[in-house]
């Protein structure tokens, strides 16, 4: 059973649209996911805006991939390193604490976290 950072079970992210690295609705931790996807966030077109230009456009479709693009107020699980660049920019999302992965704790202040707490 994966924990949140609240030290209770894990809870889905999103499964509209599906998130999570292997596309289970949540932001579990997997072997595989070196970007560790492992924070709920609530993105804001400032944050998608950011993203982009650090190069990770989340906001165009690509439909080869069968990923429709993000729009303000979608969930997402977002890399936690990402997270705390967008956190040192004052463009960090708002995060689901119970559907956040406790290991995102390794890089992001449960502080931080609780500040930005939906």
């Amino acid at each position: 059973m994966a924990l949140n950072v609240l030290g209770s079970e894990l809870e889905p992210c999103s499964t509209d649209p599906m998130t999570g690295f292997t596309r289970s609705g949540c932001c579990e931790q997997h072997p595989q996911d070196g970007g560790f996807h492992i924070v709920c966030a609530v993105v804001t077109n400032d944050f998608l805006r950011f993203s982009k230009a650090q190069g990770n456009d989340l906001s165009t479709p690509r439909p080869e991939y069968g990923f429709p693009g993000l729009v303000a107020g979608d969930r997402w699980c977002l890399c936690a390193s990402r997270w705390v660049e967008a956190l040192d920019a004052g463009v960090a999302p708002k995060v689901v604490l119970e559907a956040t992965h406790a290991q995102a704790l390794e890089w992001i202040d449960i502080g931080d976290l609780r500040a930005h707490a939906i």
